[in-house]
């Protein structure tokens, strides 16, 4: 598209404020029959993310009734602040415990699936972290699952809830820009070692760590640095990279406002693939076929850092004339491009957005509101429990963002255009993405 030089901009780039933003808050959904009651939660994963969900959770006033987590110096920690709780290392243990109406997922993106499908399978409500699973497999059987038992799932994903997004959504659904043909999305991660593809030297696992959960259905390997408690995310068996990592969140306002679905293809240049950990840098580009009356959309996703000419590393972010000028204070943003104008949104979570406008724009009036307001992330997931609306990050939707997510690194691995066949899980033109799309599990650990 080009974008003229006297084109109006809606909004001021720098100060991303007044119309086109606002703050989140709005409505409350519906409670059910037990929405005086409280929900016994338990919690897969207790520090980091997961100490943050459990905080957040416990401050709505619900029963913390589990604790689990494979470091028992973690563990205690949370445990101090929850005296009433049962607390575990295994998480299988944990679902024996028949009091647990709900549980909460916060462990590295390779256990993310088993745990989620676990739970589900005995009639628990789950509340999945981002990515929701490691595997495209994994994403299509947690959706399944979901909608089998009937319980209320939610990815976390806050974005999804915020103001901005819905608001965002709505005016691109209501064609304020026009149709739009191009999404570009990018990321200032991974903020971890990888490209690299030597394991660490074999240690001991810490007397505190159990270190076989912890590598659940990944394959067997010996612990050492660099894998607990965060830098897993560069690893191909444990994380899902900067994609996996940040496109749930960032790519969440574009995928939902174009009603995407499955792909009909996906593309990856990188720097050099090794088996072990993802690479430096990658643009991933996926082709969308038409969805009812909108167009066909090409979107492309940008992560780390490559060389330029100096050979200094830079960010990889879309160029600059494709950007226009816009820039985002945390290095990440997406940008949706209409045939009126373009939505630029400057944050990982999509919170806020501005519109500039092109010479094809003759004025709009701002649409309706027409998406429930929400909440607050897991007071939806925790409304929803009690028989009120389904979250709008359930799995029915977050199980397909994430699938489509993942996609990109099978692409990435496989080194060659993957044409999608998405009801079927397979890429006819690639044999070898299969054993991507569907890993191959510890035994003892299968789904």
């Amino acid at each position: 598209m080009t974008h003229s030089t006297s084109r109006r901009t809606f909004l001021k780039q720098s100060a991303l404020a007044g119309v086109g933003f606002w703050a989140a808050g709005g409505l409350a959904l519906a409670e059910g029959k037990s929405a005086n009651g409280k929900l016994n939660v338990a919690f897969a994963g207790v520090a980091g993310q997961g100490g943050g969900n459990l905080g957040n959770i416990a401050g709505q006033g619900e029963n913390i009734v589990a604790l689990c987590d494979i470091d028992e110096e973690r563990l205690g920690k949370a445990a101090e602040n929850h005296k009433g709780a049962k607390t575990y290392t295994d998480w299988r243990k944990m679902l024996e415990q028949k009091d647990i109406d709900a549980v909460v997922v916060s462990t590295p993106d390779h256990n993310h699936a088993i745990i989620g499908v676990s739970a589900m399978k005995l009639g628990k409500h789950v509340y999945c972290e981002k990515p929701l699973a490691h595997s495209v497999y994994e994403c299509r059987l947690m959706r399944k699952v979901a909608a089998e038992q009937k319980v209320a799932t939610s990815m976390g994903n806050q974005g999804t809830s915020s103001e901005g997004l819905r608001r965002a959504v709505e005016i691109i659904r209501a064609g304020v820009i026009g149709p739009v043909t191009e999404a570009h999305v990018w990321t200032n991660r991974p903020s971890w070692p990888q490209g690299f593809a030597k394991r660490p030297e074999k240690k001991e696992p810490p007397k505190s760590v159990h270190w076989d959960v912890w590598l659940g259905p990944a394959a067997e390997r010996d612990y050492g640095d660099g894998y607990h408690p965060f830098s897993w995310r560069g690893w191909w068996d444990f994380g899902t990279g900067a994609l996996g990592d940040m496109a749930c969140h960032t790519a969440n306002m574009a995928f939902m406002a174009l009603n995407l679905g499955y792909p009909a293809s996906v593309e990856a240049q990188s720097d050099e693939i090794n088996p072990e950990t993802f690479p430096n840098w990658a643009t991933i580009t996926y082709q969308f076929p038409k969805r009812g009356d909108m167009p066909p959309v090409k979107w492309v996703w940008y992560e780390g850092k490559k060389k330029n000419k100096e050979g200094k590393d830079v960010p990889n972010i879309p160029n600059s004339d494709l950007l226009h000028g816009l820039r985002s204070n945390d290095g990440s943003g997406s940008l949706m491009i209409g045939e009126k104008g373009y939505l630029f949104s400057p944050s990982d979570y999509g919170t806020n957005y501005a519109l500039g406008f092109n010479d094809k724009f003759t004025g709009f009036q701002m649409p309706e509101k027409t998406l429930p307001r929400s909440a607050g992330h897991h007071k939806d997931w925790i409304n929803a429990c009690k028989g009120g609306k389904p979250s709008l990050a359930n799995f029915d939707y977050a199980a397909l963002l994430t699938e489509v997510v993942v996609l990109g690194n099978v692409a990435l691995r496989v080194g060659k255009k993957i044409d999608w066949n998405g009801e079927d899980m397979k890429a006819a033109n690639c044999p070898d993405a299969a054993k991507f799309v569907k890993p191959e599990f510890r035994k003892g650990w299968e789904l």
